[in-house]
């Protein structure tokens, strides 16, 4: 049994890129699914797809390289809140990741976003983890 699945996921698609495998296995959940969905619209994976096999599914993630250097596009995945200590922000104090470069992904009231879609609908909430 897993304590804490976003970590999983997060060290399962360091690990894959470090790799340097295309696509990677996660199992599923909505919150797995929305940050996913993030990744993908801020343009740190090359695709995904959501696959509804057992219960909760499995999303295939194709991962993004540099086309040049072959370097993996996601050069850091960090996670913020760990169950033993959750961290909170206010909309005001919501942090810039690598001086606004890099993203962080927040859960909110209003659902999972990047702590710039946050600030603009001035929401805070739970810092998931930093990306760049």
């Amino acid at each position: 049994m897993l304590t804490d699945p976003i970590s999983d996921y997060l060290t399962r698609l360091r690990n894959a890129s470090k790799a340097g495998h295309r696509v990677v296995d996660i199992p599923g959940s909505n919150l797995k699914r929305q940050i996913t969905k993030i990744l993908f619209d801020q343009g740190y994976i090359l695709s995904y797809k959501f696959e509804e096999d057992k219960v909760q599914g499995n999303i295939k993630i194709a991962l993004k390289y540099d086309k040049f250097t072959k370097e993996p596009i996601i050069k850091k995945l960090q996670r913020v809140s760990k169950p033993g200590l959750r961290k909170y922000s206010n909309s005001n104090d919501l942090p810039r990741v690598l001086n606004g470069l890099g993203i962080a992904i927040v859960s909110t009231s209003h659902g999972v976003m990047t702590s710039k879609q946050a600030q603009q609908e001035k929401v805070g909430g739970e810092v998931l983890c930093y990306v760049y």
